[in-house]
């Protein structure tokens, strides 16, 4: 049930303080190797003492990053749907049929510089990009695994391979910055989403996909969850992550989460259900939040 992560092991590790700034923390999840603390002001589940940032990024760009590129292109087809299907339920796609239209007008489809911008971090392998890109959008990625280079060489893409803050990206230079799966593996959330806000444009969105702890599996699973993995610092909650999204400087638009029961663990007739009811009520496993640059 667990997603692909890199291997428990004994690296340097740092105390930190919460994104909220708490330094108070109670236990959490007890997992196989390691485990999860919560802060006693916010609530954020977070891996603390947490391995130091050289030690992340090395896992996706030195030993595990071709095992990692391998898993992202075998399973490509069904992550791009996925994130297809997530956008949607955050509205994107609405918001896209406007600036394309609001392009359009402007430039009567002339100028490429007068296209949406979109910025994927964590972009992969690159096939949301190219995606957005066949739609009419003009792309950027950040990718600090092998699969940037993949996304270059393959899709004709512009990722860059350093980690979104050392990009140096022009103020105000982005419609969207779209992260899947991304805000869980990193060690400071808080300057991941000042910078994002510093580079969207005023009235810019910001898509934001993680798993959620305040989900039904969860809860049922605990420190067996299959998101409680090693490489994920981080566990937010809907709560918790649109708390930090509004300190940041957000507005928080629309929230959505889905999955109820994981393939093999429920029979259909149960499993069916049980996702529409998480969908419905807003227990799923996964959440998308869509807030606004304000």
């Amino acid at each position: 049930m667990k997603t692909w992560s890199t291997p428990v092991c004994a690296g340097k590790s740092v105390s930190v303080p919460c994104i909220c700034g708490s330094q108070n923390f109670k236990p959490a999840l007890e997992c196989e190797g390691f485990s999860y603390v919560r802060c006693v002001f916010c609530g954020l589940v977070q891996m603390n003492p947490q391995p130091e940032k050289t030690g992340v990024t090395g896992r996706y760009s030195a030993m595990y990053g071709k095992d990692y590129l391998s898993y992202e292109l075998e399973n490509e087809a069904a992550f791009l749907e996925l994130q297809r299907l997530c956008l949607k339920d955050a509205g994107f796609f609405e918001l896209e049929k406007k600036l394309l239209a609001n392009a359009a007008h402007a430039a009567r489809g002339a100028e490429e510089n007068e296209k949406p911008s979109a910025l994927d971090v964590g972009c992969a392998t690159g096939s949301l990009l190219e995606y957005l890109r066949d739609r009419g959008w003009r792309v950027t990625g950040v990718e600090i695994s092998p699969g940037a280079g993949y996304a270059r060489e393959k899709r004709k893409l512009d990722v860059r391979e350093k980690p979104l803050e050392e990009n140096n990206f022009k103020e105000a230079g982005f419609d969207a910055v779209l992260a899947s799966h991304l805000i869980e593996h990193l060690n400071d959330p808080r300057s991941f989403l000042a910078e994002a806000r510093r580079i969207l444009k005023k009235d810019g969105r910001i898509f934001i996909t993680t798993p959620n702890i305040s989900g039904f599996q969860a809860r049922v699973f605990g420190g067996r969850w299959r998101s409680a993995i090693f490489d994920h610092l981080y566990l937010f909650s809907v709560k918790t992550l649109t708390g930090a999204l509004i300190a940041a400087g957000f507005k928080i638009e629309r929230v959505s989460t889905w999955g109820g029961l994981a393939a093999g663990t429920a029979p259909g007739w149960l499993k069916r259900p049980a996702d529409f009811l998480a969908k419905r009520l807003g227990f799923g496993d996964v959440m998308i939040v869509r807030a606004v640059s304000s």
